[in-house]
């Protein structure tokens, strides 16, 4: 989840819109059937207790390296101060400190965890109730090699401050990019933004797809009772598919999904300008919630929030909605 701010000041505002109702043809039409794309098994399922288990998910308690805000937890710390639990609903909640009162500037605990196992492929199906939302907040759900950007970062979810709607990007070592024609691939709520994804210090705009669905992010989001992110990663391409709560396709409900049947995705970055297979390995599954820092920080006042970023961080009543609240993560693989 590196900053993208130069990126995202860059773009013009949107005019959000839903999805628009699907469009029926005439009744006795004979319609050919389309052959799944692969038959997916379960490899992986993460609910309730194992993401505080420690031989699944580990918490990153290190200087956050996009220069937030933040102090990272060890797990015991996060879970002995209330930001990591399980609700009684089986429901994992991972927050930002909403009760202590700081002075501007100090940084707020806040928490990151990411998969003990890393994976090089596969369907990696998200369900979370609600996510982080606010000003000066940059909640992120991504996954990332071990050696960036040689091996590459996908961010699935990605936003900062008051924005409403998810920002989907690439960032990889050098010669990869995607191409405008790209847009003809995707779902007609997206937008294309920058086309390069070669990533480092000076430049990690990467390269990105914005979901213009408002409900796809923030607020909006969390309305709907969140929904399911879907990312379909292979040698050839990384799709990527955004269902709100009263559109999750019946066969990812029963566990056995199919994306052959979920229609055009959010993003779509293929093998045209880059070779996906040499840029993403080894990746770990992260969540996190960072504070102000490289992108929010820049973006804050831009982004329609009042004062500082460093007063809004003092005040914990604005970390109410500062959580993210998670159904399940579960990993396929082909068979």
């Amino acid at each position: 989840m590196f900053s993208l701010q130069f990126f995202l000041l860059s773009l013009p505002l949107l005019s959000l819109a839903g999805h628009g109702s699907p469009s029926f043809g005439h009744k006795h039409r004979r319609v050919p059937v389309k052959p799944r794309s692969a038959n997916y098994t379960i490899e992986d399922s993460y609910q309730g207790n194992d993401f505080l288990d420690s031989s699944k998910w580990t918490f990153f308690s290190d200087a956050d390296p996009t220069h937030g805000l933040v102090n990272y937890l060890d797990a015991d710390d996060a879970k002995s101060k209330g930001l990591a639990y399980v609700q009684g609903d089986g429901t994992t909640i991972l927050a930002v400190d909403n009760y202590t009162t700081l002075s501007s500037g100090q940084s707020r605990n806040s928490v990151r965890i990411a998969t003990t196992k890393s994976y090089n492929s596969g369907l990696f199906i998200a369900d979370f109730w609600a996510m982080p939302h606010g000003c000066s907040l940059w909640p992120a759900y991504w996954s990332v090699g071990p050696n960036w950007p040689n091996q590459g970062e996908i961010d699935i979810i990605e936003g900062v401050n008051l924005n409403t709607v998810n920002q989907m990007t690439l960032h990889t070592s050098a010669d990869c990019a995607m191409q405008n024609s790209l847009t003809e691939l995707v779902s007609g709520n997206t937008t294309i933004g920058n086309l390069n994804c070669a990533s480092s210090g000076s430049d990690n705009t990467g390269c990105a797809f914005t979901d213009t669905d408002s409900r796809s992010y923030g607020h909006g989001f969390n309305l709907q009772a969140g929904g399911v992110f879907a990312h379909e990663w292979t040698s050839n391409a990384i799709k990527i598919w955004f269902f709100s709560r009263n559109e999750i396709p019946s066969d990812i409900t029963n566990k056995n999904p199919d994306p052959s049947t979920w229609g055009t995705p959010s993003a779509v970055f293929n093998n045209d300008a880059c070779d996906i297979a040499s840029h993403f390995s080894e990746h770990t599954l992260t969540l996190d919630i960072t504070l102000c820092g490289d992108w929010s920080g820049a973006a804050f006042s831009s982004s329609g929030c009042s004062g500082t970023c460093q007063d809004t961080v003092a005040d914990p009543s604005n970390f109410d909605s500062a959580r993210w609240e998670i159904n399940y993560i579960e990993v396929y693989q082909s068979s």
